[in-house]
C-alpha cells in the first residue's frame, strides 16, 4: 500500500511540475496534437519554402512537407529556438500549431540559405 501511495504522489508531483513548467515556458507553438482552428501547407521543393512568407489566423497548423530527393529541416530562427525538427526525407511532414500572433522566421539548417517566414495575425 505505501509503494502505490509513493508511486501516485511522485506522479502527481511530476504532472504539477510538467504543469507549471509548460504555463512558465509561455510556448508560442505547440506540436499539432489540439484541434487547431486551420490548416495551411508549405512545400519543400527544388531547395525552397514555397510559400516562404506564409500569412495565417492565430491557432493554425501549418505542415510542412519535403518533396526534394535530399532531406530538409525546419528550425526557428533566434535563440533560443522555439522549434527543430527531424531531418525530413522526401514525402515526410513537419508540423506545428501557431498559437500567438508575431512573426516567424526558419530555415533549413542542412541548407541554410533556405529560409522561410510565418506571420501570425
Amino acid at each position: 500500500m505505501l509503494v502505490f501511495w509513493l508511486g501516485r504522489r511522485l506522479a502527481v508531483r511530476f504532472a504539477a511540475a510538467v504543469l507549471v513548467a509548460s504555463v512558465a515556458a509561455g510556448a508560442l507553438v505547440r506540436h499539432g496534437a489540439a484541434a487547431p482552428t486551420a490548416d495551411a501547407a508549405v512545400a519543400i521543393a527544388d531547395f525552397a519554402f514555397g510559400p516562404s512568407t506564409l500569412a495565417v489566423k492565430r491557432g493554425t497548423k501549418v505542415t510542412w512537407t519535403n518533396k526534394d530527393d535530399e532531406p530538409h529541416t525546419v528550425v526557428a530562427d533566434g535563440d533560443p529556438r522555439l522549434w527543430k525538427s527531424p531531418p525530413l526525407d522526401t514525402d515526410d511532414s513537419f508540423s506545428l500549431v501557431f498559437d500567438h500572433p508575431g512573426t516567424y522566421k526558419y530555415f533549413c539548417t542542412i541548407h541554410p540559405r533556405m529560409q522561410g517566414t510565418v506571420i501570425v495575425e
